[in-house]
């Protein structure tokens, strides 16, 4: 894995990002805000008012935090107001790139340069942290507005709804409390879970990792047992965050991660909502499994050092999912 320091390209092994064993998931770097008059957000500087046109997004349709976004955009009906570039799945040396050999791979529609770290050094020639995806760009600055999926998600939520007319509202003020609750829980041990099991470089660090995921899972599968969404009756933000993970768990996770006590498929009720998500409007649309197969098993050499690529779990998500029946009374799409 590279990183950036004062604007150089420098490698940076596994153990690097570990301690005794334990996998460290470094902090993003840039935290601005765009919002509806361009007054300053929660962290960052102001003037970044939404626009239709002015923002552009760079993703990974393998990585997991960039599809989150990818799902808002669509969610939000802002497909035709923020522009969006796709770096292919592999991750070598040299990091994100903009080679265009895979389908889906779109290069960079800005500027035509050939690595992501070159769009972090275009917006701060001195930058010092990973190269990562989501970015979202601002055009009119020639600045990257926020590197943080959780924070660019909540921008996707109510910024644009001026713009858009869509008020639909994964946030809601009432459920916040709950969200960030549930939110904390799973990026550590299921989100984030998923890799701390998978990069541990040792037994101590791997098993602690794995058993506190499937203990995190077990807790989803009791919850959702009782309810059709993780915050009660409604869809949320928290829902989307973990559906990300749910998508890759049996095609990646299970195997090159070795979270293999279970499989998603074996949980009847994560199963069930984790269908219903994906057949959720504007959702499926938006997962490729081609890069995140492609992506994990080629790039993490540590992992897989022959880079051979698995077949993989034949998977139905178009599979009816039967939570309208279990739960009719819950607001569903």
């Amino acid at each position: 894995m590279g990183h950036l320091d004062q604007g150089e390209w420098k490698q940076q092994s596994l153990a690097a990002l570990s301690s005794g064993g334990d996998f460290k998931r470094s902090v993003t770097t840039f935290r601005n805000w765009i919002t509806a008059d361009g007054s300053p957000g929660p962290s960052g500087d102001g003037g970044f008012k939404a626009e239709s046109g002015r923002y552009h997004l760079y993703v990974s349709y393998a990585c997991p935090w960039a599809h989150r976004t990818l799902i808002f955009r669509s969610l939000k009906q802002l497909d035709d107001h923020i522009s969006v570039s796709v770096v292919h799945p592999d991750m070598l040396d040299d990091g994100w790139t903009f080679a265009e050999d895979f389908p889906g791979a779109t290069g960079d529609h800005l500027f035509g340069k050939t690595y992501m770290r070159e769009i972090y050094t275009e917006a701060d020639p001195k930058v010092s942290g990973r190269v990562t995806v989501p970015v979202l760009w601002d055009k009119a600055t020639g600045k990257i507005v926020s590197n943080e999926s959780a924070e660019i998600i909540r921008m996707f939520n109510s910024a644009f709804n001026d713009i858009t007319g869509d008020t639909q509202d994964f946030y809601p003020e009432a459920l916040r409390s709950e969200i960030d609750e549930v939110n904390a829980r799973i990026y550590d041990e299921v989100n984030n879970g998923v890799y701390k099991s998978g990069f541990a470089t040792s037994q101590d660090a791997y098993d602690t990792a794995v058993t506190t995921l499937f203990d995190a899972l077990d807790w989803l599968e009791a919850r959702l047992s009782q309810q059709r969404y993780l915050v009660g009756d409604t869809v949320t933000e928290a829902d989307w965050r973990l559906i990300t993970t749910l998508l890759r768990f049996d095609a990646v996770y299970h195997g090159h991660f070795k979270c293999n006590r279970n499989r998603l498929v074996d949980f009847p009720n994560l199963w069930a909502y984790a269908r219903e998500l994906y057949q959720w409007p504007g959702v499926s649309g938006t997962d490729r499994p081609d890069h995140y197969i492609r992506h994990y098993h080629y790039s993490h050499e540590s992992v897989n050092p022959f880079r051979i690529i698995p077949i993989g779990p034949r998977i139905d998500w178009s599979e009816p999912h039967g939570r309208d029946r279990q739960f009719p009374d819950a607001k569903s799409a």
